[in-house]
C-alpha cells in the first residue's frame, strides 16, 4: 500500500492516480474533518471539489497508520515537510518528494530537508506540468521522478505509472527540484504581468528571461541543462505562467490589479509556494553572485513595492547581450 502524505488538492490527485490502477491508498489529512469527508463521501470537497475519488483511497487523520505503507508520497506544503516528516512513524519507506520549495532559514532543498529527519529512507523527486484536477480527472500528464539510485527510480516509475500519467526517469535530483521551485516564483511575475494588462509579447518575454535565471541558478547548484529544460523546469514554467488555476499566478495577477500581496496571502486557504521561496531564492542567490532580476523584483512586490515602480525599475535595465 502506498501512503500519501497532505491531502490538499495534489495530494489528492494523485492518490487518485495511483488508486486508479487498483493500489490501495492511505491519505493523510492533517484536519480530521478532511479526512471524514473523503471517507464519508468519496470527495475532498475543501481541496479538489468536482472530483469522485476511488473507494481504493481511504483518509485518516492518525500519522501513525502510515507505518503500514511501503511507500510515502510527501505532499506538504514545503515549508511544513520537515516537521511533519519528524511526526511520522519511524521506517525505512522510500519518499517521492512532491513538495516544490526552498527551506527558508536553512536554504536547503526537499531532498536535503527529509534526509536529515529520515537518514535511512531513499529519495526521490516527483516534479512536472501538473494542475491537480487534470491529473485528478485522468487528463494525459507528464512528469519527472528523479532518483539517484537508478534501480530504485525504475521500481517507482512502475509502481506509480498509469496510461495517462507517464513518469520520465531522471537522476538529477537537484534539477528537477530547482525547476519546481524556481518556476513558482516566475509564475507570480507572469501573473503580475496578466493583471497589470501589460499584453502577451510581455508575458512571453518574461518566461524566456525568467528561464535564463532559471537555468543561472540551476547551473550554479549542479543540475543539468537537460533538466531544466525538461518537465520539471521548462514544461512546469510555461504551465503555470499561462493559467489563473496556477495559484502562484493568479496571486500575482491580484498584485498586478493593485491588491497588496499581504491581502492576498491573508485570504488564501491553499499555499502560493512561490510566496515563500521568493527570499529564500533572492538570498540564496545574491550570496552566489547570480543575476536574478525577475525573482528579485517579485521579492520586492511581496514585501510591499508598488507593482507600477517594479516593472518600470525592470525595464529600465541596461542594455546587454542576451544570456
Amino acid at each position: 500500500m502506498i501512503g500519501v502524505i497532505g491531502a490538499g488538492a495534489w495530494g489528492t490527485a494523485l492518490a487518485q492516480v495511483i488508486a486508479s490502477g487498483d493500489e490501495p491508498v492511505l491519505l493523510w489529512a492533517r484536519d480530521a474533518s478532511v479526512a471524514s469527508a473523503i471517507n464519508d463521501s468519496g470527495t475532498n470537497p475543501a481541496y479538489l471539489p468536482g472530483a469522485r475519488l476511488s473507494p481504493n483511497i481511504r483518509a485518516t487523520s492518525d500519522m501513525a497508520a502510515l507505518g503500514n505503507c511501503d511507500a510515502w508520497l510527501v505532499v506538504t506544503p514545503a515549508q511544513a515537510m520537515g516537521a511533519v516528516l519528524k511526526s511520522a512513524p519511524a521506517g525505512d519507506q522510500p519518499l517521492i518528494l512532491c513538495c516544490k520549495g526552498i527551506e527558508a532559514g536553512t536554504r536547503r532543498l526537499m531532498s536535503e530537508v527529509a534526509p536529515a529527519v529520515r537518514p535511512h529512507s531513499p529519495i526521490a523527486v516527483l516534479s512536472g506540468p501538473t494542475f491537480a484536477h487534470e491529473v485528478a480527472a485522468g487528463l494525459p500528464t507528464a512528469v519527472t521522478l528523479a532518483c539517484a539510485d537508478p534501480q530504485l527510480g525504475e521500481r517507482l516509475v512502475r509502481r506509480i505509472a498509469r496510461p495517462t500519467f507517464r513518469p520520465y526517469l531522471s537522476d538529477d535530483v537537484v534539477g528537477a527540484e530547482i525547476g519546481g521551485a524556481v518556476k513558482n516564483v516566475l509564475a507570480i511575475a507572469c501573473g503580475v504581468v496578466a493583471g497589470a494588462r501589460l499584453g502577451e509579447n510581455a508575458r512571453a518575454s518574461l518566461i524566456a528571461r525568467g528561464f535564463a535565471e532559471m537555468s543561472r541558478f540551476g547551473r550554479a547548484r549542479g543540475a543539468r541543462e537537460v533538466t531544466i529544460a525538461g518537465l520539471s523546469g521548462l514544461g512546469d514554467l510555461v504551465l503555470t505562467c499561462s493559467s489563473q488555476r496556477s495559484r502562484n499566478f493568479a496571486l500575482g495577477f491580484g498584485i498586478g490589479e493593485g491588491r497588496s500581496a499581504a491581502e492576498l496571502l491573508r485570504d488564501r486557504r491553499t499555499v502560493a509556494e512561490g510566496a515563500y521561496t521568493a527570499p529564500v531564492l533572492c538570498q540564496a542567490a545574491a550570496e552566489a553572485g547570480i543575476d536574478m532580476p525577475v525573482a528579485q523584483a517579485v521579492n520586492d512586490l511581496l514585501a510591499g513595492a508598488q507593482a507600477g515602480a517594479v516593472i518600470e525599475t525592470l525595464l529600465s535595465r541596461p542594455l546587454k547581450s542576451e544570456a
